[in-house]
Formats: C-alpha cells, structure tokens, sequence
C-alpha cells in the first residue's frame, strides 16, 4: 500500500510540472537582420542597436507596383527627382521616365549601354555619369541633353561609378577585376586589382561597400577612404551571396543590393556598421524583395523617400515598392 500511495503522488507531481511548463515558440520565418551585441556602457552604440527596423514579412511580387516606360532593354537605372534615367541596350539610348506615370522621353542617343549611373545636382541643373560597359567608355550627360562627352574610351567593361572626390570617381572594372580612380579629365590610376568580377558601389560618407560578383565567398566587401586620398585594404563584409549585381545607400543607413537565389531575383539589405568589424553572412541578410523577376536584378535604385526601383536585365517592365520607415 504504501508503494501504491508513493507512485499515485509522483504521478501527479508529474501532470502539475507537465501542466506549467510553458511550451517553447517556434522560430520566426522571416529573415532578420541579426544585431550586434550591446554593450550597455556604450549609449552610443545602444541608440544605434535600438533605430533597427525589420520587415514583417519580405516583400514580395504580388506588393510590388508595376511601371511601364517605354524602354525595352534596360540595364542600370538611377533616380533623380523624381526621374528615372536608363540605358536601352537596344537601340543605344538614354531615356528618362517619370517614377509615378511612367512617361518615358528619349533623353540622349550613343550611349550603348550602361550596368550602373550617378545622377548628380548641379548649379544649372544636373549631370549624368555613365560608364558603359558595351564601349568601354565613361560617358557625361548633362541636364541640356547636349551630344555625350567622351571622359576615357580605354576602360575594360566598368559597370559600378560612385564618386571618390569632386574632380574623380571610383569605377569597378568587372572584366579587369578591379576598381579604378577615373578624373573628370579621363585620367586613370588603378586603386585595387585581384577582385572577383566587381560590379555595383556605393559610398557612405568615407565607408565604401562593392560587390563581386564573381565570389560567393567575397560577395561584399569594403574599405574606408583616407584623408590622405587613399584607402584602407578591403574586408569582408558579407559572405555566402550569389551573383550581386547594383549596390545602394538609403536614407535609412542600410545597404541595399539585388541578388541570385537560385534563379529569382531578390534584394536584400545588411546595416553594415553591423557587418564591417566581423564580417557577415547571407544568413545575416535581411531579404526585402523576394520577386518572380528572374536574376540577375540589373536595375536597382532607390528614391529620397524610400521607393525602391527595380528591373530584371533587359525587361521592359519596372517595379517599386515603398520601405517603411
């Protein structure tokens, strides 16, 4: 009797811990961008953590929002007041199409082709900068649709431009695998070599991130301008991505980049102050546009208020989708 009474106790504390214990959640699906860790003596880097946004949900083909100019082969696109400038491999063209009607003008003809563009304000307007990678040319294009300036005719296949001070730009050399200084005078001088297929660039005041597109292993990297005029050597930033082509800066500090899985286009986004002491990986990413487009996203700019633009390589048609805030 006494067993019988000690097994009926240990039988119910057991249904009273079962009846406690909570059970555990089930992980998120949706991809986030995993912060660094804390330091709560440091405020700074705390406020920093804390500004971090994340989707609910990536975006995906059924959010996004359809614009059809009338350009048939587009490659790299750029946004400037409330413009969108692109390249038609077709028919040698540069056109301009308004972001919200998609009205389309014929802007210049000779450009052939163009990967990336920089729009830039002026004084009197505004200037386009084009290295186009079918002439192995860096092109200028002003707000008058003058004829376009031949700047350097002897590039090998550049595809990514930003700028790297007021007289030169910093300009990705697929083909050659390495980043080039380009002056406003067409002077060149060689700034990195031994890359893998370099394709899209962006700046964030002295930090500079760039694609290689040719490695998974050294998808993004990055290096910081000096104030000497040179630069740091690249470091990784994230590892494990297919085939990353355009490569942007939003207001919002993250770094935008359109990539391969499998065979559909995505766009993902990293906070890179989260990425540049260690280094990341695509696990790290955040995906923003998981789209139906077929990779490679050639096009990919984005707007002052966070509209986001972007195309499959040589496809008429041009999406966007708003990033909240």
């Amino acid at each position: 009797m006494k067993y019988i009474i000690a097994l009926v106790i240990l039988l119910s504390a057991n249904i009273i811990f079962a009846q406690e214990e909570t059970p555990t959640e089930a992980p998120s699906k949706t991809p986030t961008v995993i912060p660094t860790q804390i330091d709560e003596t440091n405020e700074e880097q705390s406020t920093e953590n804390e500004n971090i946004s994340t989707l609910e949900n990536p975006f995906t083909q059924e959010d996004l929002q359809l614009i059809v100019g009338n350009v048939q082969r587009p490659n790299g696109i750029a946004w400037h007041e409330g413009e969108l400038y692109t390249v038609c491999n077709g028919d040698w063209t540069l056109y301009r199409i308004n972001d919200t009607t998609g009205d389309t003008i014929t802007f210049v003809f000779g450009v052939k082709n163009g990967s990336d563009l920089i729009a830039e304000s002026t004084e009197n307007g505004f200037d386009l900068w084009i290295p186009d990678g079918d002439s192995d040319t860096l092109w200028k294009v002003d707000h008058n649709r003058s004829a376009p300036l031949v700047i350097n005719s002897d590039l090998i296949s550049p595809w990514g431009i930003i700028r790297a001070d007021d007289n030169s730009f910093l300009i990705t050399s697929s083909r050659q695998n390495s980043i080039l200084n380009v002056s406003e005078s067409g002077v060149v001088e060689e700034v990195f070599t031994g890359l893998r297929s370099p394709t899209g660039i962006a700046r964030d005041n002295d930090f500079i991130y760039f694609a290689n597109g040719g490695s998974a292993r050294r998808g993004l990297e990055w290096f910081e301008a000096v104030d000497d005029g040179t630069y740091t050597e690249p470091q990784p930033l994230v590892s494990g991505l297919q085939n990353i082509t355009n490569v942007i800066i939003g207001n919002d500090g993250y770094l935008y980049f359109g990539y391969a899985l499998g065979t559909r286009g995505v766009v993902g986004r990293v906070l890179p102050s989260n990425c540049r002491e260690n280094g990341c990986t695509n696990e790290d990413v955040e995906i923003v546009i998981f789209s139906d487009l077929p990779a490679p996203i050639a096009g990919l700019t984005i707007s002052d208020d966070m509209r986001i633009f972007l195309h499959s390589r040589y496809r008429p048609e041009i999406y966007w989708v708003q990033i909240p805030a």
